[in-house]
């Protein structure tokens, strides 16, 4: 086991502790040797854990990056190691493939704020005018949608629409932000994230005075006066890019704390300040729950088979500028 492990901690020895190591290294090993009898990929959003991120985790990345992965994969079982959403995006993708969720629990805020009922009476206020819907949504949203986005497409994706205006879903920050960067009329909904809206202007002015030279990133599904006080909005994979085309010296990337650890694993150079604002959803997937969800194969996500192929189409437009044109779902 312990040469099992061995290279993963050489990477993750200064972001864990040594005393730690032991409690984690038997279920990495364990993990790894049975995500190859089971024939099983395990993808990991950013905002996992960095044992997790680094230890086990086969396909890494923000819900983009996470969905086309999804899309490519030719393993037989899917692990999503995320929230319910990102493993039914998975699914959306996968009808064939076995997807599993470690914890059933692993919600979200944001996804929880809007359902079916409320976009078809959208649509109902607003005849005709597309939806474009945050991938942070249950299938059943998306379902009801012409087209996804994440926070790393938004902007791209209302405005290839060619329309005067849209419905953008659910979140309002994200939203505001899309509309400060297209002349779209973009109609909002009143959703939020629970971690990014904790995050404050007070916040990133304490950062400043408390740390000096310090590069602010922050991700747009922040409140307005976050962003306004930000160096850099972006994604979770745009704040990386950020980081390793400019190299600061210190940084702070308001966002879920796990963010930070896993960045710094890639940029041991620069000095990480974190804000620690954690996603009690994503921290419900833990090593033990993932080990026993490859010995037991559970819980695995199933879809109303219409609703997993409204969905898909929305889903496909976001993947597939091309098919943005023929766009009506409902």
């Amino acid at each position: 086991m312990e040469r099992e492990t061995a290279p993963v901690y050489e990477r993750l020895k200064h972001i864990i502790p040594a005393i730690e190591w032991p409690v984690h290294a038997p279920y990495i090993a364990a993990i790894n040797r049975l995500k190859l009898e089971r024939r099983a990929v395990l993808l990991a959003h950013n905002y996992q854990t960095p044992e997790i991120f680094h230890g086990v985790a086969d396909l890494t990345g923000d819900s983009l990056a996470l969905a086309r992965q999804a899309a490519e994969t030719e393993a037989d079982v899917i692990v999503l190691c995320g929230v319910h959403f990102m493993a039914e995006t998975a699914k959306i993708l996968n009808p064939a493939r076995t997807v599993l969720i470690p914890d059933l629990e692993a919600g979200c805020s944001l996804a929880s704020s809007i359902t079916a009922e409320d976009v078809r009476l959208l649509r109902q206020r607003y005849p005709g005018v597309p939806v474009v819907t945050y991938v942070n949504t249950s299938a059943a949203v998306k379902a009801e949608s012409d087209v996804c986005c994440t926070s790393a497409n938004a902007v791209e994706v209302v405005e290839s629409l060619g329309a005067d205006r849209v419905i953008f879903l659910p979140d309002e920050y994200l939203g505001r932000y899309v509309a400060s960067r297209t002349t779209v009329n973009v109609i909002l909904w009143r959703g939020h994230c629970e971690v990014h809206e904790r995050f404050t202007a007070e916040d990133i002015r304490y950062y400043r005075e408390r740390f000096g030279d310090i590069s602010v990133l922050a991700h747009p599904e922040c409140p307005p006066d976050v962003l306004a006080e930000a160096d850099f909005v972006g994604s979770t994979a745009g704040m990386i890019r950020h980081v390793g085309l400019n190299r600061p010296k210190r940084v702070v990337m308001i966002t879920e704390c796990s963010m930070s650890d896993n960045v710094a694993v890639e940029f041991p150079e620069t000095e990480f300040v974190r804000p620690c604002n954690l996603c009690p959803h994503m921290k419900r997937i833990t090593l033990p729950a993932i080990l026993r969800s490859l010995q037991t194969m559970q819980h695995v996500v199933e879809l109303d088979a219409g609703i997993a192929e409204r969905a898909r189409m929305a889903v496909e437009r976001m993947l597939n500028p091309a098919a943005r044109g023929n766009r009506t779902n409902a």
